[in-house]
């Protein structure tokens, strides 16, 4: 009953082959991603072919897991990864040799930043009223220590290659995003697209958030909304 339902509703020309279907349906989509919502799979939608390429990953976190560009790592693409956690590097020097890995944090302004850690190192962020609401029987902040961060714009003089321009930015910092957008030099570099954490769940909060508007400032528009994650594009 199964496979003549199925039959009705897949073109014939798909089963005349044993691997027809197997390639249509299944192998085409079959790559290995490793985002947390599925924003490796957009961008591989975006960038499609695209065998070389670069990227900014704030807040990458790890090498692999809910990782927005290993993908592109593993299809030719480099790019600088940044994330604040002490030892953080260690693994992406081993796993990803060939982007340039800098234990750093991120913000508007060069200061002092309190970082709040995790059990669960993907919960770690600089803000303070989001990393207590996140404390469950689960999940606890099991340490606090102080890091130096710096604005995006003099990390990217110091560390982008000369002459390279960025694809993609992605930032995940728990609770500062905008000041990290903010901290950017957008005449100097403006990525094609931006991926950026937005909690609003529909197009009116959206639009009233922060980030939204600030985004829409700097010339770009909104091309897709993940469960948290928003993706802009610069406008052409």
């Amino acid at each position: 009953m199964i496979k003549s339902l199925l039959k009705k509703l897949i073109p014939t020309r798909y089963w005349e082959t044993p691997n027809s279907f197997y390639n249509l349906y299944l192998n085409s989509h079959a790559g290995t991603y490793y985002s947390q919502e599925g924003e490796d799979i957009l961008l591989s939608r975006i960038f499609g072919e695209q065998a070389e390429g670069f990227y900014v990953d704030v807040g990458a976190h790890h090498p692999r897991r809910f990782s927005n560009t290993c993908f592109f790592y593993k299809r030719g693409w480099r790019g600088i990864n940044i994330d604040a956690l002490p030892g953080s590097m260690k693994v992406f020097q081993k796993l990803r040799p060939h982007d340039i890995n800098l234990e750093l944090a991120v913000s508007e302004r060069e200061q002092v930043l309190t970082y709040y850690m995790f059990n669960e190192p993907a919960l770690n962020g600089f803000s303070k009223t989001i990393s207590e609401k996140r404390q469950t029987d689960e999940y606890k902040i099991t340490n606090t220590i102080d890091v130096l961060a710096f604005p995006l714009y003099v990390i990217l003089d110091k560390h982008l290659p000369l002459g390279q321009s960025i694809d993609f930015l992605s930032v995940d910092v728990e609770g500062l995003d905008l000041q990290v957008l903010e901290s950017n030099d957008w005449k100097k570099y403006s990525p094609k697209v931006i991926l950026v954490e937005i909690l609003a769940n529909n197009l009116t909060a959206i639009e009233n958030d922060p980030v939204y508007n600030y985004m829409v400032n700097q010339g770009y528009i909104l091309f897709a909304k993940l469960f948290f994650t928003c993706i802009f594009k610069l406008k052409e």
